[in-house]
């Protein structure tokens, strides 16, 4: 099983959990693992077309997926997946000093 670490944004999505254990033998299976079992946090994580949203960041075992095979990165027991929307805000006006 994989460890999937959840963020504080995404836990309203998984009942509030903050590490779920998955299966899958690769970054791809696990996360269609998790969204079959949190169904919710699909629209957080996907895009439209069921591929990865580009906004949101996976690391595997403190690795960027993208460094790696991407989705298709082989995962193994004890690994660690960390998914890390990216977030955005700020002042719309010019910066205080």
């Amino acid at each position: 099983m994989t460890s999937v670490r959840i963020p504080p944004v995404l836990r309203q999505s998984t009942g509030g959990a903050k590490r779920i254990e998955v299966s899958g033998s690769t970054v791809g299976e696990v996360i269609e693992s998790l969204v079959a079992a949190h169904p919710g946090i699909a629209p957080q994580l996907l895009d439209g077309s069921g591929g990865l949203n580009r906004f949101v960041n996976v690391f595997l075992n403190e690795t960027d997926i993208r460094h790696l095979q991407a989705l298709e990165t082989p995962t193994a027991d004890n690994d660690t997946l960390v998914l890390l929307p990216a977030m955005a805000g700020g002042s719309a006006g010019p910066a205080d000093h």
